[in-house]
């Protein structure tokens, strides 16, 4: 028996969330345009590594606004959890996307400290300026539902660190045009992948875990078989499993052996409840979807099971 609540809170959650990246879309993908047209007209590495960024950046938040249109979506026989786990998906894509470039960035910037081509400062300027405030927009329009979940976390810190690649472009224009040496821009362009390969990696171990339906973190499972032990009438608890379907939405399962007398009173009801308030209220990771599977002492022995 499952518990399950805030169905109507979590569309209009999700609702929000799908214009939020709507318009971050547009203004991101706007932004990518310019930037291209201005690492040709500047060659400059920095604001090509910035705008290959947004490439990626661009594409994630596609698939992230694409998850969110199928978040929407009802659970059906064929698909009982819907399609909730898509924002992991797209989250992992992601990042791995934003690896990708900040790989690439670190390689090609190491090779131009060696070999600095020539900048054209002022282009480089205009164009880190108009990324910069173009992002700062797109952070105010996502910053409200930046913790909801995992992919719009993906999402915010994308543009996060899309303007900081920006102010990189700008503060590598003043210095070409200050010194007129080019290496300003290859550093620029260090940054950028300094910015981007950790937080890829952290999010791809995130999302990660999710998929590979480990226990969600915060969650210590022999707490939880001891807190449920101590409930009234239960004798032991075994093929106790926890997981994450998405953020936000981790599950339980355990089988619970309890004394035969519980069936005789009709107690078992009384438990059921016991137990999904248990682990909805007495844990760091509120669970509200658990099942139990409530049987007598003597089922275990015909049970063919995994202990946990």
């Amino acid at each position: 028996m499952s518990h399950n609540h805030s169905h109507g809170h979590d569309h209009d959650l999700a609702e929000a969330n799908r214009t939020r990246l709507a318009w971050a879309f547009g203004i991101t993908a706007t932004i990518l345009v310019a930037e291209v047209i201005g690492a040709i007209l500047t060659n400059s590495l920095a604001l090509l590594v910035d705008a290959a960024h947004m490439l990626t950046d661009t594409l994630g938040l596609l698939m992230a606004l694409t998850a969110a249109n199928l978040v929407m979506r009802k659970s059906t026989d064929r698909r009982t959890w819907g399609f909730r786990r898509a924002e992991v998906l797209s989250a992992t894509a992601q990042a791995a996307l934003l690896l990708g470039v900040g790989i690439y960035a670190t390689i090609d910037a190491i090779r131009r400290l060696f070999e600095p081509a020539e900048i054209h400062s002022e282009g480089l300027l205009i164009f880190g300026v108009i990324g910069l405030l173009g992002n700062l927009v797109a952070m105010w329009i996502i910053f409200a539902g930046r913790k909801d979940n995992l992919n719009m976390r993906a999402a915010f810190l994308e543009v996060l660190n899309d303007a900081l690649g920006s102010v990189a472009v700008i503060i590598a224009a003043i210095v070409i045009w200050w010194t007129g040496s080019g290496i300003a821009d290859s550093i620029a362009a260090l940054f950028i992948a300094a910015l981007i390969v950790p937080r890829a990696v952290k999010l791809l171990g995130e999302t990660t875990h999710i998929l590979l339906e480990s226990t969600p973190k915060g969650l210590d499972l022999q707490d939880v078989r001891r807190h449920l032990e101590q409930l009234p009438g239960v004798i032991s608890v075994h093929d106790l499993h926890a997981s994450q379907i998405a953020s936000n939405l981790p599950v339980l399962t355990a089988h619970v052996v309890v004394a035969d007398e519980m069936f005789s009173s009709d107690s078992t009801g009384e438990l059921l409840r016991e137990l999904q308030e248990c682990v909805a209220e007495h844990f760091t990771v509120s669970i509200s979807h658990s099942t139990f599977q409530i049987e007598p002492l003597a089922h275990r022995k015909n049970e063919h099971h995994i202990d946990c």
